[in-house]
């Protein structure tokens, strides 16, 4: 019985040396399997690909034997190599052991290797670890440093921006800092030296074609117009909104010869000249206080004129066939061109380029404050268009007509509601 017990004794056979002395012998065997497999797959990989560079392309040796061995050449590459490192590192201790441990033989080897194998992996996860700890600590006080730096900047920055939050332009903001002395020579910090801006609200003269769209072709300091001029490059979006414009602001003025304060349109034929327009995606007018607005030579698909009061009004569109438009680019469309805030003595946007019809998909002008001069949308081809809560008037009475659509605005689809005559004057200099 005692013999029938030890014979099926299972736990016996599974006791912790004879374990330690399986795996042995499995790390030994796969690593003297694996670096002559390796080493023989690395030659006839290596074989077959120069066979490929020297072969003639044809005859049945290349398209049997050539191209199947050159279409996995890489990944027979890669696997012969890893196989020999991995034979090289569960045969390590056996190649250094004459070297560092004369006199040990294979017996020391047998007893060691596998408690090694079990401690290496762990003691490598512990290193990732620790290399893991090491870096989210640098990468934390990186990101600490950075909003210090950034919040420094904030500060510095502070009087100017809070000028140009109160209304003064640009270079007005700049007089008042340095002719005052509030602040030190370099107070504008990255708003002012890396010069004029877009999107902060700069004059100047803008162009799709430009290399950089947000920065100004021509500036000067007489020069207070915002222009854009759009051509063949098209634009994703432009955005204005939250400024005044014309006579609206004290000292200001319309530039000379010059009637329309808001300006947005293609440009008419004349001599040598072949008239261009606008093409846009979506137009919103909205919010915007004006002493006219008038709209002429539109062709849309959609049009809704919705909530706006005016101090006489003259609404008469004509039913189109307009098709539904979106403006495109792909890699090469201008970026996007956004400002809020400013005065400017115009705004003005147009195609100037002969036969060139200027193009933007989404054009927004939201909360402009003008005085001086009408607001005038033509020459336009436009898949939607709003105008939406705007105010005009100059206190002439409803029998003249300040808010007018003319005959040849058309449209597919045609919604005006809500829009009221009311008195309304222009607003005050502020």
């Amino acid at each position: 019985m005692k013999r029938m017990r030890a014979l099926f004794n299972v736990r016996g056979l599974f006791t912790r040396s004879r374990l330690l002395n399986v795996l042995k012998v499995l790390e030994f065997t796969v690593g003297l399997l694996l670096m002559p497999i390796g080493l023989l797959a690395l030659a006839a990989t290596t074989y077959g690909m120069m066979l490929f560079q020297m072969a003639n392309l044809g005859g049945p040796l290349v398209e049997d034997i050539v191209y199947p061995v050159s279409s996995t050449g890489m990944n027979g590459l890669i696997v012969s190599i890893g196989g020999i490192v991995l034979g090289l590192l569960l045969m390590r201790r056996l190649l250094l052991i004459p070297l560092r441990y004369p006199g040990r033989g294979i017996r020391w080897l047998y007893r060691k290797s596998p408690k090694q194998m079990f401690r290496s992996p762990v003691a490598f996860y512990k290193g990732i670890i620790r290399f893991r700890d090491w870096f989210l600590a640098k990468v934390e006080y990186l990101q600490s440093e950075s909003q210090k730096w950034k919040t420094t900047f904030q500060i510095i920055k502070s009087p100017f921006s809070l000028l140009r939050a109160m209304g003064f332009s640009p270079q007005m903001a700049m007089t008042i800092l340095f002719a005052g002395s509030a602040v030190g020579g370099g107070v504008v910090v990255n708003e002012v030296m890396e010069g004029k801006s877009f999107s902060r609200g700069d004059s100047g003269v803008y162009s799709a074609a430009a290399p950089i769209l947000d920065t100004p072709i021509e500036w000067s300091e007489e020069y207070n117009t915002l222009r854009i001029d759009l051509g063949s490059t098209p634009v994703r979006e432009i955005t204005i909104k939250d400024v005044s414009i014309g006579t609206a602001f004290t000292g200001s003025a319309l530039p000379s010869g010059v009637q329309n304060a808001v300006e947005i349109g293609g440009v008419g034929a004349s001599s040598g000249f072949t008239a261009t327009r606008l093409e846009v995606g979506h137009l919103i007018f909205e919010k915007s206080r004006c002493k006219k607005l008038e709209l002429s030579d539109i062709q849309a698909h959609t049009i809704i004129i919705r909530g706006n009061a005016a101090d006489g009004i003259s609404i008469a569109p004509s039913p189109g066939t307009s098709r539904m438009l979106a403006i495109s680019g792909g890699h090469h469309q201008a970026e996007k061109l956004e400002t809020a805030g400013g005065t400017y003595d115009r705004i003005w946007i147009q195609a100037p380029s002969s036969g060139v019809n200027g193009k933007v998909d989404k054009l927004t002008l939201s909360n402009l404050w003008t005085k001086g001069g009408p607001c005038v949308l033509s020459k336009m081809t436009i898949g939607t268009l709003e105008i939406l809560l705007n105010e005009v008037g100059m206190g002439d009475g409803f029998s003249t007509k300040e808010f007018t659509v003319a005959t040849n605005v058309t449209g597919a689809n045609i919604t005006i509601e809500d829009n009221v005559e009311v008195s309304i004057s222009e607003p005050a200099t502020s």
